[in-house]
């Protein structure tokens, strides 16, 4: 009896230890399988994201087709790249988020900012991400009902634990 007693509490256990932690760090494809390429909608894209602090965000793209520099929200705008820029090159550019707020990225090649290639997003603080919930549900596929959906896992194992603590 007392080996199916610890069967059961080892494997809710072990259910608890997998299931994904909602405060990790996400890794965000700009423009997911597409890349940092021209004729994609970028502000679209970002609507559908929640950058928190802790998060990186990964240029991919063919280089020298482009480049990605990061501007203020004027120069954003305009798709003006201020001279003291420093754009990153390699095709596989890595940003790390590391502060809450806005931040504003454009393509520094010929016209591909004003043809759109460019992306405004804004970054929350791991405990804005993490937060009280919002007045609205959020859409099933967003961030922050896949949160939901991994809490409403961990009641269940925890539920789980108890229940088999209280059978045995």
């Amino acid at each position: 009896m007392a080996s199916k007693k610890m069967l059961v509490l080892v494997a809710a256990a072990l259910a608890v230890a997998f299931l994904p932690s909602p405060a990790a760090a996400t890794e965000h494809w700009v423009g997911d399988d597409n890349g940092w390429t021209l004729k994609f909608n970028y502000s679209a894209w970002a609507e559908t994201k929640q950058f928190k602090v802790g998060d990186t965000l990964v240029f991919k793209y063919s280089e020298p087709s482009h480049t990605v520099v990061e501007v203020n929200g004027a120069d954003f705008a305009s798709c003006n790249i201020p001279e003291n820029s420093n754009a990153l090159t390699t095709g596989q550019d890595q940003v790390t988020l590391e502060e809450a707020g806005r931040r504003w990225f454009v393509c520094g090649v010929g016209a591909h900012c004003k043809n759109g290639m460019k992306v405004k997003i804004n970054v929350l603080a791991a405990d804005e991400a993490a937060g009280a919930p919002s007045a609205t549900p959020p859409p099933p596929s967003s961030p922050a009902a896949k949160v939901q959906a991994h809490l409403a896992q961990a009641a269940l194992a925890v539920t789980t634990v108890i229940t088999a603590g209280l059978v045995f």
